[in-house]
């Protein structure tokens, strides 16, 4: 199979998983909503989630690099449909804390999904990329760019699903979507697509390069800053202000779809460098402070919404679209940077050692959005935000504008057995 058809089945795999992932958010965290949960416990019921997805982007990484991507992505898509389904069997007559515990424990398995398979996509991109840093930087945003797009259509039909079809049947149609593409990618995909010689102690694999710890501490709270209004805060002060399901699921998709839009142009946006990184690593210093200023500003607004007469919805909604536009084009030059600073011969470990960084700060992005939220409502979230894109902005002056990267291995052209 050649590199491009293979990183075509991979991104195809991956836009599914991402469908049923965007949409099992808003199912979960509307429908226990409407059951009265208080915003903390919404933000706990991810918990697991989020903590799951950190040892499942570390170990991502050699399991990767020791059974392939192909494998990686099956066992993926086979773990979300077990939590799925494992979802679906919630009993409304349990007790509060049985149905707790039970929906941490599917959401824990879900994140070890969705992490195992973002870490054996991404890779992919480092295995089949073939022209440099062009075709990589172009792959890249594309693939994260439609994967959000992708995120923000599952946004969509979550709520659209909870609205019409139920909980229970929303997440067993999903649960047989993900059943047919499990299926469709073992026959299309080689096995030893990304195999290579994985770390063979804890300290070789933790041991990465200056470029890819600075690039991940980054990481940590740029993801942060987006999930603390993001997850909780947004979406119970919309509902709070009687929008729909649907409403709130269709805002949130039509955010997350633009900010991949975005995303898939920033090459475009961003002017290249013969290296491959010093004008790329100036350009996100440059645009991880225009982002640091937009929730200060919209904190400030909200909180002053009284005395400004002015319509909270609008600000909101405007803001936050505003927002979206530098936060993609940061995204996406991280995404693009991990890449470039990635060893060839254990990329996956590298770039899981990356999203076990990003999910470290989803996680904090969680607590906090469930904490703040219930303190001082969106305004709080805002501020949280703002705080957390200083420290994030402040991280990346320290990123090196070169790096030592090891000759590219001919890796994934091997045969399925």
């Amino acid at each position: 199979m050649s590199p491009a058809r293979s990183y075509l089945v991979v991104t195809a795999s991956y836009w599914g998983f991402t469908l049923t992932d965007g949409a099992l958010r808003m199912l979960v965290l509307l429908h226990f909503f409407r059951l009265g949960y208080s915003p903390f416990t919404l933000a706990f019921l991810f918990l697991l989630y989020e903590t799951a997805g950190i040892f499942a982007n570390l170990g991502g990484g050699w399991l990767v690099s020791r059974f392939g991507i192909s494998r990686m992505v099956g066992v993926g898509l086979g773990l979300q449909i077990l939590g799925l389904l494992l979802l679906s069997f919630l009993d409304t007559t349990w007790s509060a804390a049985g149905s707790v515990a039970w929906v941490v424990m599917a959401q824990g398995i879900a994140g070890i999904a969705k992490d195992l398979t973002k870490t054996a996509s991404k890779s992919a991109i480092k295995v089949t990329a073939a022209d440099g840093n062009g075709q990589l930087f172009r792959w890249v945003a594309w693939l994260t760019g439609s994967k959000n797009a992708m995120k923000g259509v599952g946004f969509f039909i979550g709520g659209l699903l909870l609205d019409t079809a139920g909980f229970q049947s929303a997440l067993w149609l999903m649960a047989g979507l993900l059943g047919v593409i499990l299926i469709a990618g073992a026959i299309a995909l080689p096995v030893e697509l990304g195999r290579a010689g994985a770390s063979k102690n804890l300290q070789e694999l933790f041991s990465k390069s200056a470029g890819v710890n600075v690039l991940a501490a980054a990481r940590v709270f740029m993801f942060g800053a987006r999930d603390v209004w993001f997850v909780v805060g947004l979406p119970v002060f919309l509902y709070t202000q009687d929008w729909s399901f649907s409403a709130v699921g269709g805002f949130l998709a039509v955010w997350t779809i633009a900010y991949g839009g975005i995303q898939a142009l920033a090459p475009g946006l961003v002017r290249r460098s013969a290296d491959g990184l010093s004008r790329e690593v100036m350009a996100a210093r440059l645009w991880a402070l225009l982002l640091t200023a937009i929730p200060v500003v919209l904190a400030l607004a909200v909180a002053a919404e009284e005395l400004l007469q002015i319509d909270i919805i609008i600000v909101v909604v405007s803001g936050l679209a505003l927002f979206g536009v530098p936060f993609a084009v940061n995204s996406s030059l991280h995404s693009y940077l991990i890449l470039a600073y990635a060893g060839s011969r254990k990329a996956a470990e590298d770039v899981g050692f990356y999203y076990a960084a990003n999910a470290t700060g989803r996680l904090m992005g969680t607590l906090l959005s469930g904490m703040l939220c219930q303190v001082g409502g969106l305004v709080a979230c805002l501020a949280g935000s703002a705080v957390m894109l200083g420290i994030c902005s402040a991280i990346t002056f320290f990123l090196p504008a070169q790096a030592q990267v090891e000759a590219p291995l001919n890796l994934g052209q091997g045969r399925g057995k």
